[in-house]
């Protein structure tokens, strides 16, 4: 694995850099590409939903992040210098999944009709794990706007720690769970 990708995703990149350097494919007519967010001459495009039905989607994701004991030890015990830092970070990762699409390019936005976070403490692990499931009523999925909740909440945790230990190792960030839409439910191994 190289950075998160796996050999699968490596060759169909090859095969899609290949694909592009000949002849444009028309992907519409060869539904061999799994990649939506390109259209038949491999230019990047909004997915059009508008054909999709109205769903009830939710989407759980979750992340962690790794820090030394005495890290650790101020979250935990909340007398980190800049205050409640869970709180702050749940704060952070609900505006995370709000703002998605302002930071995915190619994110609908979508009317978010939930967003629960919770945060668990690892003291044995020294590592602070962080679990957002996010809700709509929509057209699309909310995989996105959950991964963005985790990254944000995660992400403010290492801002207001980070003069204590810029070590911290943001990892593991992924999708457990996703329902709703034509595909139905998916479910992390």
């Amino acid at each position: 694995m190289l950075g998160g990708l796996t050999a699968k995703h490596i060759a169909l990149a090859g095969r899609l850099g290949a694909a592009r350097r000949s002849a444009p494919h028309d992907w519409t007519t060869d539904m061999t590409s799994p990649l939506t967010h390109f259209d038949a001459q491999g230019q990047a495009h909004m997915v059009d939903v508008s054909a999709k039905a109205e769903t009830h989607r939710v989407a759980v994701a979750a992340g962690e992040i790794r820090m030394r004991p005495e890290t650790f030890a101020l979250i935990a015990s909340g007398t980190a210098k800049k205050g409640d830092v869970l709180g702050v970070a749940r704060i952070a990762a609900i505006q995370g999944a709000k703002r998605c699409s302002d930071l995915v390019p190619l994110c609908h936005p979508l009317p978010i009709t939930r967003v629960k976070v919770d945060f668990e403490l690892d003291e044995a692990g020294s590592r602070v794990l962080c679990r957002a499931q996010v809700e709509t009523l929509g057209r699309t999925g909310v995989e996105m706007e959950a991964l963005c909740a985790v990254q944000v909440g995660l992400l403010t945790i290492y801002d207001m720690c980070k003069a204590a230990d810029r070590g911290m190792v943001i990892a593991n960030v992924r999708v457990l769970e996703k329902q709703g839409g034509k595909s139905g439910e998916w479910v992390s191994i």
